[in-house]
Parts: C-alpha cells; sequence; structure tokens
C-alpha cells in the first residue's frame, strides 16, 4: 500500500499536479463559497465554459492559452451584465445567452484546427500538461483570488447573505456580485489546465456545497470547502495514474463528489 503512495510521487509531472491542485483548490473552494451562498452556480457554470473560445483562439494565435481564457470569461461576464441591464431581459436569460454564443464559437474555432485531438486537454484537463510556467500563473491567480477575497471579505459576506441590509449599510451588493464575477472569471483561469474548460466549475461547487452542509461559519464553509477540493484532487491524481482511462480532470470531479455526497447522506440536519 505504502509503495502505491510513494511510487507517484517520483514522477515530476505528479508532483506539479499535486501543487497546481493544492494552489488553485484553495482559491476556487473559497472563492466557491460565496458562488454558493449567493447561488450563483449556473453563473459561475457560464463564466467557466464560456473560456473555450478564449483558450482555442488563443492557441490558434500563438498567444497564452491563460490571457485568452481570462478575456473570454471577463467578456462573457460584461456581455451578461449589459444584456440583463436592458428592459425584458432577465439575468438568468442573459447568461444563458452569453454561454450559448460563446460556447458555440469555442466549437467553430476548434473546427479551424487540424485534429479536435489538440484540444482534448483543453476539455477535460491534463495532469501531464502542468508545467513550471503553468503553476507560476497558477500561483499568482491564486494569490490574486485569496487577495481579493481577503480585502472585500466584509462587503461579500454581508451581501451573499442579506442584499438589503448590506445596502442599508453602503456594502453596495452590486458592485460586489460584479467583483465576485471578476474573481470567479480569474479563478477560473487557475484550472483550465487541470480540469479543462467544460469540468471547471465542478471545483467551484462541490467543494463549496460540502462546505456549506457541514461548516456553521463562513469561515468553517471555506476550511471544509479546501479539504474537500484538496482530498478530491490527489485522489482524482492518483485514480487516473492507475487508471489510464479514467481523465486526471474526470478522476478529480468524481473525487470531489465523494466527500459531498458523504456529507449530503451523514451530515446532521440543521
Amino acid at each position: 500500500m505504502l509503495d502505491l503512495i510513494v511510487a507517484p510521487l517520483a514522477e515530476p509531472f505528479f508532483l506539479r499536479a499535486l501543487l497546481a491542485i493544492a494552489l488553485s483548490g484553495a482559491a476556487c473552494a473559497c472563492l466557491g463559497a460565496y458562488v454558493v451562498l449567493r447561488r450563483m452556480a449556473f453563473v459561475s457554470t457560464a463564466l467557466t465554459h464560456s473560456i473555450l473560445p478564449g483558450v482555442v483562439g488563443a492557441l490558434l494565435l500563438g498567444f497564452s492559452p491563460y490571457l485568452g481564457a481570462l478575456f473570454a470569461a471577463l467578456l462573457t461576464a460584461a456581455g451578461a451584465a449589459w444584456l440583463a441591464s436592458r428592459k425584458g431581459t432577465s439575468e438568468d436569460s442573459a447568461v444563458g445567452v452569453m454561454l450559448s454564443v460563446m460556447f458555440a464559437a469555442g466549437i467553430a474555432l476548434m473546427q479551424q484546427a487540424n485534429s479536435w485531438r489538440d484540444f482534448a486537454g483543453l476539455l477535460f484537463g491534463s495532469v501531464v500538461s502542468v508545467g513550471t510556467e503553468d503553476l507560476v500563473v497558477i500561483g499568482l491567480t491564486a494569490a490574486l483570488v485569496l487577495f481579493g477575497l481577503r480585502a472585500l471579505h466584509k462587503e461579500l459576506e454581508l451581501a451573499s447573505f442579506d442584499e438589503e441590509y448590506a445596502a442599508l449599510l453602503g456594502a453596495r451588493p452590486a458592485l460586489m456580485r460584479v467583483v465576485l464575477l471578476g474573481l470567479v472569471a480569474l479563478g477560473s483561469v487557475a484550472c483550465v489546465r487541470l480540469l479543462g474548460a467544460l469540468l471547471t466549475t465542478a471545483l467551484f461547487i462541490l467543494p463549496a456545497a460540502t462546505g456549506v452542509l457541514l461548516g456553521r461559519t463562513l469561515p468553517q464553509v471555506m476550511a471544509w470547502g479546501f479539504g474537500c477540493a484538496l482530498l478530491g484532487g490527489v485522489g482524482g491524481l492518483y485514480l487516473s495514474y492507475y487508471l489510464s482511462a479514467v481523465p486526471s480532470g474526470a478522476g478529480i470531479v468524481l473525487c470531489c463528489a465523494l466527500p459531498y455526497l458523504a456529507a449530503r447522506l451523514f451530515a446532521a440536519p440543521r
């Protein structure tokens, strides 16, 4: 049993992947706590899925996929906000429109490549592709997300639990929502190598949803969420290492789902 645990640690790519999942898991679990509490799961899904055309377009043009992912996510957030401000358009409809348009644009751009296999890692994640440059980007992105959450934690926490009271105290819940969308866009960049465009949203939702079931305060929700993300990430990496038929991104998501299901079944009702 000890050999099964130690053997993968001799592989440099596996160590890089472990560090990447720890950094991105910390950022996404803490950010996901606000996403879940504010019932923004669909919005976060739209933002993470919409990075596809940005990543594909950046690769086709020879730019960094991280810049493309960030540009596409911010464009989606801005487009959804503009559409929602128009009379007769709900926020859900605006987000749905942007998600559909951006994802279709990503598929159209993928068609310009010689083979869709070139983009398999972008769709579902690839542990092997995580390099030193990726770790630097993931680390900086995670640091920016955590710094933003720390700097605005009072306003974000207040707006997450009671928007009307937050508005009375001058916390500007509408602005906090925009800031949160920007942080989600930034956080999605940190996960694109590990989980891909289709599965990134799981690292925002599953750990945080587990934390909500187990924690009683926001710091507890974040701590439980980070523990779930770390446990699921490590478990998923080992699963994909020994079962080559299981992609790393899918393995991480499946292992993150196990603590949630256990908490759902056995956590004391509140």
